[in-house]
């Protein structure tokens, strides 16, 4: 093994030590997933990535790095959006809102899971956006720890949509408690969860690897 390979395994052992993982009992949905977690993470905010997503900034700071940054502006929950074509909208959460900063960060006044088109044409039209262009959720967020005990309330509730315990849910009813903002993050999510949407990020990272090794030499 050449030294740089092992200096690499080293610090992918290093990574491991800080790495702890938390069984989901069955498939029951992306909320019930995060509320798994909510002994671990006690009563501090806390950073949530979805894990069947690959990110890739736009700018020097990664797309985490985007989204503690704003929360530390912001001073409540924070999500990161991302500008989605109208056609595509049924596939994310969706959010709307007024402009804090306009193009940045937005004061989030709703959420909706998958909405179908003409729900998001009537009523999650952001103001200053193109008429077929929406907010969706990034798969980024930092999170208070009072979505646990909404996602507690939610479980005991059955509140199962599609038969999944689903965030968004909870997100909207912690939007109203405490406030939640939007951020816009420079960068690109890549969808690894389905196997059409995993072949296209193949795709993708292979032509922006070209691209990269291309712009070096």
């Amino acid at each position: 093994m050449s030294r740089e390979d092992q200096e690499y395994s080293r610090y992918l052992q290093e990574i491991g030590h800080r790495i702890t993982f938390i069984p989901q009992e069955g498939q029951q949905g992306f909320g019930h997933a995060v509320y798994c977690a909510r002994e671990w993470v006690g009563h501090e905010p806390f950073l949530l990535l979805l894990g069947d997503h690959l990110y890739a900034a736009d700018s020097d700071d990664s797309c985490a790095r985007q989204i503690l940054d704003a929360y530390e502006r912001a001073g409540t929950s924070l999500v990161g959006v991302k500008e989605t074509r109208g056609e595509e909208v049924k596939r994310f959460g969706c959010v709307t809102g007024e402009w804090k900063e306009p193009g940045t960060l937005l004061e989030v006044t709703e959420f909706v899971e998958k909405p179908d088109l003409e729900y998001a044409v009537r009523h999650l039209h952001v103001p200053d956006m193109a008429d077929n262009a929406f907010l969706t959720v990034f798969g980024q967020y930092v999170l208070s720890p009072r979505v646990f005990g909404l996602l507690e309330e939610h479980i005991r509730a059955c509140g199962r949509e599609r038969g999944q315990i689903e965030l968004t849910p909870c997100l909207d009813r912690l939007r109203q408690e405490e406030g939640v903002t939007g951020f816009v993050v420079k960068g690109r999510r890549f969808d690894i969860g389905r196997p059409e949407a995993y072949l296209a990020t193949l795709r993708e990272y292979h032509a922006r690897s070209g691209a990269a090794q291309a712009a070096e030499d």
